[in-house]
Parts: C-alpha cells; sequence; structure tokens
C-alpha cells in the first residue's frame, strides 16, 4: 500500500486522500442544519432587520463550519502522508505524542515492540523519555530502548505538529573471538553530547539542582540551576560549586565520597551553618547534576525527639532511683528523730547526731530535685500573678547575684495569672538566675543578667520559640550577656549530672530541675543563645482564667479571719495499721508512735494487711499505707480493706508523686497523702490531724 501511493503522488502531484465517510456524511448534516435554519429567515423576508440578521449568522455559521471541515481534511490528509512515510522506511520507525502515545508505526516495529500503544516505561524506556525532553527542544537525540531483551538505538527527532519521530537501530552485542582470527573492523559510534541545561521537571521542581561543569563536583562551575538552589545556597551561575557547602560539611562529603560511597551526603550550607540538607549526585555524559533538599526542619524535628526521648528514659531512672532514696532517707531520719530523743542538747552525741540530720537535708534536697526532674514531684498548685511572683523574689535574687552583677528586671504590661507550685517556680528561676551570673562571672568577672515577664500573644510566642502555642502565653525569660552556650554543649544542657563548671562547684541538676518544674506546670522552656551574644532561657506557661465560681471562692475566704493556730501536742491515742514493705521504715515509725501514745499494727505487705484488717474490722481508727508495695499495692488494698475500715481515715506515704496512682483513688474519700522522706515530727502532727478531723 506504501508503494502504491508514492507511485499515485508521483504521477499526480499530489497525494490521494483517503475517503472518510464519518467526514463525509458530517458535512452533509452541516449542510442540511443551515439549510433548515436559514428557511424561517428567506420566509420572513430579507427586508426586516431580524430575517437579515438571521441570514448573516447563518451564512458565517455555514463558512466557518466548511473551513473547519476543510481543515480536519488536511489534517488527516497529513497523517495519511506521516504514516505513509513511515510506512516506507526499512527500519522500525513509529510517530509519537510528546506524552508517549504512540500515533502510528510501521509493520517493522510492530515486529520488534509487538501491539503496544503507548512507548514502555521503567527500566526499559528510562534513557528514551530524556531523549524525548532534548527533541522537544528542536535537538536531534538518543536513547536506549530494550525490547525483547536486546538494546535498540533510538533516533528521535521533532516534526511539525509537535509528533515525535522515533527511529530504531539494534546494538550489535560485543563478541569473543578466537586470537588466530582477524579482527574485523569496527565503527565506533559517537557519544551522545553532554548535557547543556537542566530538563523541565528539575527546573521547576522546589528542591534545589545545579548542572555542573565536569566529573568532581565539588570543584567543578555551575552551568546552570534552578530558582530553590538560588534561594536556598545563593547559589550563582558560574560559581563553584563547593563554595555553597560548609568547609567541615564538604570535606567529610568528599572523603565518603571518594570512598566510593552513595549518597545522599547530609551536609551544611555555607550561607548559614544551621540549615542541613541533602546532597544527591547524578553522573550524565561527563558531567554532574547534584540536587539539594533542605532537610532542616526535619533533622530539628528527630533532634527534638531524640531529646525527648532521652530525657523521659533518664526521667523515669531518676524517679526509681529516688523512690528507693526517699526510702532510705526516711529510715535514716526516723532513727534520728530516735537518737537524739535520747541525746538531747548537752550530750556529748548530739553534735554528731545534729551533723547526720543536716547531711540528710542535703541528701533529701538533692532526691527532691531528681524528681522535680523526673516530673515526679509533688505538686501544690497555686493562683499565682507573674508579677508579684518576680517582685517578691526579686529582693532574694539580688542578694544571690552578688555586686559584680547587675540584675535588671522588666515587667510588661497586663500580666496574666498561672497556676502552679510557687516554690517550684522560685526554684526554676533562681537555678536559671544563679547560671547566668556564674557565666558572666567566670567570663569577664561581671556581667548583666536581665528577667523579663510578659504576656504573649500566640503569633508572639510562636516567634520566640513556642511552636505549640494556642493563645495567650505567660513568658518569663532569663538572659545574660555573656559568652553564650557552644553549640556542642546545647543538646546536653538539661541532662542530670552534666556540668561544664569546675569540680566541685556544681551537681549537674540545676538545669534539669528547671526543665523537669516546666514540664510539670504543663509548661515549655526554650534556649536561645549564640556564641558571643550570651544566652537566653524562656519559660512559656499557660495563662490561667479562673471561672465566676472560683472568684467567689476565694473572695469568701479572703473575708474570713485567720484563727491563730493551737499550739502542737503530739501525742495522741487510737488503733493505726501501719503497711510498709520497709522493714527498717516501718520498724522505727510504729515505734516512735507507740511512744506517743498510739497502738500501732504493723504489716509488711498488702495480703498481711488485708488479714488484720479483716480480723480488726471496726476497729482501726487510721490506715497508713505505702503505695508501692509487692504484691498488693496501697490503692489497690484499701479498696479491699475498706468494708473493714467503715468510715476510718487514710493516709498514703511514697516516694513518688500524688499524681502517680492518684487516679486510682478515685471516689475514695478521707484520704491524704505525705511525701518522703518524712520525720517523726510531721508523721506524728498529720496523724493527731487526720484523728481529730474524723
Amino acid at each position: 500500500m506504501a508503494d502504491f501511493q508514492l507511485q499515485d503522488k508521483a504521477s499526480t502531484g499530489a497525494p490521494r486522500r483517503r475517503f472518510d465517510p464519518w467526514l463525509v456524511g458530517a458535512a452533509v448534516f452541516f449542510v442540511a442544519a443551515a439549510a433548515f435554519s436559514a428557511a424561517p429567515a428567506l420566509k420572513a423576508g430579507p427586508t426586516t432587520l431580524a430575517g437579515l440578521l438571521l441570514l448573516l449568522g447563518v451564512g458565517g455559521v455555514s463558512i466557518l463550519g466548511l473551513v473547519a471541515i476543510k481543515g480536519s481534511g488536511a489534517a488527516a490528509s497529513d497523517a495519511d502522508q506521516a504514516e505513509g512515510f513511515i510506512d516506507a522506511l526499512s527500519e522500525p520507525a513509529a510517530l509519537a505524542a510528546a506524552d508517549g502515545r504512540l500515533l502510528a508505526a510501521n509493520p517493522a516495529w510492530r515486529e520488534v515492540m509487538g501491539d503496544q500503544r503507548r512507548l514502555p516505561k521503567g527500566v526499559a524506556g528510562s534513557s528514551l523519555f530524556a531523549a524525548l525532553v532534548q527533541a522537544r527542544k528542536g535537538q536531534m537525540a538518543e536513547g536506549v530502548l530494550r525490547a525483547s531483551g536486546v538494546d535498540h538505538t533510538a533516533k528521535v527527532s521533532r516534526l511539525a505538529g509537535g509528533r515525535l519521530l522515533i527511529r530504531l537501530t539494534p546494538i550489535a552485542p560485543i563478541e569473543q573471538v578466537a586470537e588466530s582470527s582477524i579482527p574485523a573492523p569496527t565503527v565506533e559510534r559517537a557519544a551522545p553530547p553532554p548535557p547543556t541545561s537542566l530538563d523541565a521537571f528539575a527546573g521547576a521542581s522546589p528542591f534545589g539542582a545545579a548542572l555542573l561543569d565536569g566529573t568532581e563536583p565539588f570543584k567543578s562551575r555551575i552551568l546552570e540551576n534552578n530558582p530553590a538552589l538560588t534561594t536556598m545556597t545563593g547559589a550563582q551561575v558560574g560559581g563553584v560549586f563547593g563554595d555553597l557547602i560548609d568547609p567541615n560539611s564538604r570535606a567529610e562529603a568528599e572523603t565518603r565520597l571518594n570512598e566510593g560511597r552513595a549518597g545522599p551526603f547530609e551536609v551544611r550550607l555555607a550561607r548559614d551553618a544551621s540549615r542541613i540538607a541533602h546532597l544527591y549526585l547524578y553522573r550524565a555524559d561527563g558531567r554532574v547534576v547534584a540536587y539539594m533538599i533542605d532537610v532542616s526542619e526535619q533533622k530539628q524535628m528527630e533532634l527534638q525527639l531524640a531529646q525527648a526521648q532521652k530525657m523521659q528514659a533518664i526521667g523515669q531512672l531518676a524517679g526509681g532511683v529516688a523512690h528507693d532514696f526517699n526510702n532510705l532517707l526516711t529510715a535514716i531520719q526516723l532513727r534520728l528523730d530516735e537518737l537524739l530523743h535520747r541525746h538531747p542538747v548537752g550530750d556529748p552525741s548530739y553534735e554528731g547526731l545534729n551533723e547526720i540530720r543536716q547531711t540528710g537535708v542535703r541528701a533529701a534536697d538533692l532526691v527532691r530535685k531528681l524528681l522535680a526532674f523526673s516530673r515526679k514531684q509533688t505538686v501544690q498548685r497555686e493562683v499565682l500573678d507573674l508579677g508579684e511572683l518576680i517582685s517578691e523574689f526579686e529582693v532574694l535574687l539580688r542578694r544571690l547575684l552578688r555586686e559584680d552583677v547587675k540584675l535588671i528586671t522588666d515587667y510588661g504590661r497586663d500580666l496574666p495569672r498561672v497556676r502552679a507550685d510557687k516554690s517550684q517556680l522560685e526554684t526554676a528561676v533562681m537555678n536559671l538566675a544563679v547560671n547566668a551570673r556564674d557565666a558572666v562571672r567566670a567570663a569577664k568577672g561581671g556581667g548583666v543578667v536581665r528577667i523579663r515577664t510578659a504576656r504573649l500573644t500566640r503569633d508572639e510566642a510562636i516567634q520566640l520559640g513556642f511552636p505549640a502555642a494556642e493563645g495567650d502565653t505567660a513568658f518569663i525569660e532569663v538572659s545574660d550577656d555573656g559568652p553564650g552556650i557552644p553549640p556542642d554543649v546545647m543538646g546536653k544542657i538539661f541532662d542530670p549530672f552534666f556540668t561544664t563548671k569546675p569540680v566541685g562547684e556544681g551537681t549537674g541538676l540545676g538545669l534539669a530541675t528547671v526543665y523537669g518544674i516546666v514540664k510539670q506546670s504543663d509548661g515549655w522552656i526554650h534556649v536561645h543563645s549564640r556564641p558571643g551574644e550570651g544566652a537566653a532561657f524562656r519559660i512559656f506557661l499557660p495563662v490561667h482564667e479562673p471561672s465566676t465560681a472560683a472568684l467567689v471562692a476565694a473572695e469568701a475566704a479572703a473575708a474570713e479571719p485567720v484563727k491563730p493556730r493551737a499550739a502542737r501536742d503530739l501525742s495522741g491515742a487510737g488503733r493505726i495499721l501501719f503497711v510498709e514493705d520497709e522493714d527498717a521504715v516501718r520498724s522505727v515509725a510504729a515505734r516512735l508512735l507507740r511512744a506517743r501514745g498510739y497502738e500501732v499494727l504493723e504489716a509488711a505487705d498488702g495480703e498481711e494487711a488485708l488479714i488484720i484488717a479483716e480480723e480488726n474490722a471496726g476497729t482501726i481508727d487510721l490506715l497508713i499505707s505505702d503505695v508501692i508495695m509487692p504484691g498488693i499495692d496501697g490503692p489497690t488494698l484499701l479498696k479491699k480493706a475498706r468494708g473493714y475500715l467503715g468510715t476510718a481515715p487514710v493516709m498514703f506515704i511514697s516516694g513518688y508523686a500524688e499524681a502517680e496512682f492518684s487516679d486510682l483513688l478515685e471516689g475514695e474519700t478521707g484520704v491524704t497523702f505525705l511525701p518522703k522522706p518524712i520525720d517523726i515530727k510531721t508523721l506524728a502532727e498529720r496523724v493527731k490531724q487526720q484523728l481529730q478531723a474524723a
């Protein structure tokens, strides 16, 4: 058929059009529709304005329709010519659209590729689509197309109308020949020219891309880069690509590249060393295409998650250790109370025993810091005015900072109220101020410490380092003009027992305690520091908005006169069931309570206590129990023994915070809590209060 078409064109000078019944039918129906439309106008006569306009409109539409039909016929003729042309080619050939759809193919193509309607994707046609991109720009391009396990060289050129002509040439495999045979002459195929520009995808991509002139990426100059790379790094055409990367990071990436390791390479940008990017390198015909993806926010989130997980693990460990320490300290303090009762003031042993007591107090303070860090400290929340809190505390701070450090306080307007533990919040601010004092004194012998309070809006809080802010936030900032915090230390400053101070000058629990206090107060802490510019610790706390009922109750409580407290009498009477798994604590406490007139029934665990409660049902006046015990714990014991205790009050003692088990006591009344370590004076006072209240 192809030979016949070519002969017909040679003899007549024009190609023979293919009869299209659909096109002829469309023309006939269009002419009929135009005639039917003109009938009303002819009947009305052209003398009227409406008839004249209708005739003109029908005539114009008819002319446009005929032109369109003629154009479609011409397009069909062009398509017929193209099909005839590729049918005449001996090698496999096809016409394709820009998106890879096959428009026509000769028999040789169908024999090689089959009856596919699209160009193959994936590995078989990966380099062919790169050639299609170059051909759309008007260049002659080559690619490789695999069919039935055989590679073919695909030559791609652009035709009129945006269509692409693809011709295939099989690549002859290299065969091994014997040494005695004469090698046949071979024709070397010219290598494709190196790319001169980025493709459309890389040019419009949201990540950075650059075409480099050379095979050494960090020493090559930039031939072309997309706008995203310019925004990210400030890259310019003609500049050295390696200059966009921080020198230390570049050296590490070069080492990995020379070792043959595959990317991506994690690099820091020279424009801003705090920005981190993943670098991908792709070699293409003697040149390198580099891709950069900014992963700074992702890395920041990974670091925050790792820090949070580390702090949580350390907090759990610290909380467990603090619980055991509290048990030991309780036993030590109760035994000291007993010895001090036997050796009062004036006794030769009193001074030594008192020193032991002071050491125990210091140890208890250390345990409280561990509990504060692990967020397991008992919290006594109250509504505090932020301005009054810092103002009252300012006098003590000025004494702590000494004369060579100047304290400046900056109170904002409309300061909010917060609901937190006053002593904890004061401890947090004091620790931050003392750290700032030590920093400026060690660096330059003195300086300025500034404490700023304010009410922040959501946008202001986010800008200052609180990404999860939802509304107005209470703000406390403690800053200094010292040397700042080194970047390599920043990730460890909240770790317990980590300190940069000399040996003997710090326990490493100051910032760890601050971190725990802020978290236990439902707040957020952020550190802003740059070397040489000082450091700023920013605490964000939720604003407390009291309800109307709470305001009325507070006014009524303020109006009541304060009653003078009666003198303490720590003796009493009553039957107490004392449950404690630590023998040293239980035996000493029971003995000291008996000395003050109480009858004490001892139990080493929950099972034994349940038996004693059943045997003495209705006669127990007070239950004192540890919370965490092997077997039956304290809250479970209370639920099982409540029928034997009646309305007797219950007092729990524990080294953990009350919040750790308060949900287990839902629905219970007459329950109080006493945190460890405890002394006999506090214990006896609380016992008498509970018995009197009952």
